[in-house]
């Protein structure tokens, strides 16, 4: 155990052991992960703030590897959360009951509404929680380890985003996902239950008075992002949750032609 100077007279340790690259600074005597690592240049700020803020007394080499450390962390965590994400449960739930690939009728999406087109309610079920469970544990894996890398909210809502990404662009099925309504409400759900359940709520409202799938998950879509603005304000979870929002937009491009032109099938519709 070594120990660093800082300012305003409070003792701070680097702990050879856990953290990143195996540097975890917080105040002497605090309980393990007490202390949130920021790193800016060569300065770590505590919990307390930047009046607390102490310099990492080390070589270049060392701090570059925290660094290096600390981005390969977040890296490996988006990584993980595509790979998640890559599952599609919609191809998978089918084949193991025997149905139709779903890629292969209705809208040619794998996703639970096109499923419920097959007329089996229980695969379509099936699909939607497990692709919603698929953006829920990217980010509750994400946030655990927040408590031992001390990773930040952004990272933890970039882990939503690649599960997210890995649904829409799912490398075990040659890049050929669905439109990811289902896990971008996981994500939303996990990241802030408050968000979640409004953009919930919103889903419902439209889909129970229109019937239309796509128009309810276009106008949660734009209303997402602004939930969160007003729910939880960090700006970098805003922009990353409103990028996710614009891709799903985008997976719906075609379902806003068949909403313009009167030809969007309806919820329960069978498929053709």
């Amino acid at each position: 155990m070594s120990r660093v100077a800082a300012s305003e007279g409070v003792s701070y340790q680097a702990d050879a052991v856990g953290g990143i690259a195996g540097w975890w600074c917080r105040p002497a005597g605090a309980p393990a992960g007490a202390a949130v690592l920021n790193l800016h240049g060569g300065w770590f700020d505590s919990p307390a703030g930047p009046a607390h803020r102490i310099h990492f007394r080390s070589s270049n080499s060392t701090k570059a590897a925290v660094v290096a450390s600390f981005w390969m962390v977040q890296v490996g965590v988006a990584v993980l959360a595509y790979l998640l994400g890559s599952l599609s449960f919609a191809v998978i739930v089918s084949k193991a009951m025997r149905l139709d690939d779903p890629r292969s009728y209705g809208s040619g999406n794998p996703g639970a509404t096109n499923v419920l087109r097959s007329g089996n309610k229980v695969a379509a079920i099936l699909t939607l929680l497990l692709d919603a469970l698929k953006g829920v544990v990217a980010v509750l894996v994400a946030r655990a380890l927040s408590q031992r890398f001390g990773l930040v909210e952004a990272t933890i809502a970039l882990a939503g985003v690649a599960a997210f990404l890995g649904h829409l662009y799912p490398l075990f099925f040659r890049f050929q996902g669905g439109k990811g309504v289902a896990t971008a409400a996981g994500v939303l759900l996990a990241l802030n239950g408050w968000v979640g359940l409004a953009s919930l709520g919103t889903w419902l409202a439209i889909a129970i008075v229109t019937r239309y799938s796509s128009l309810a998950a276009l106008v949660t879509a734009v209303l997402a992002p602004v939930y969160t603005w007003l729910l939880v304000g960090d700006p970098q979870v805003v922009a990353l949750l409103a990028a996710m929002s614009v891709l799903l937009i985008w997976r719906h491009r075609s379902n806003i032609a068949k909403l313009r032109n009167g030809t969007e099938s309806k919820l329960g519709s069978k498929a053709k």
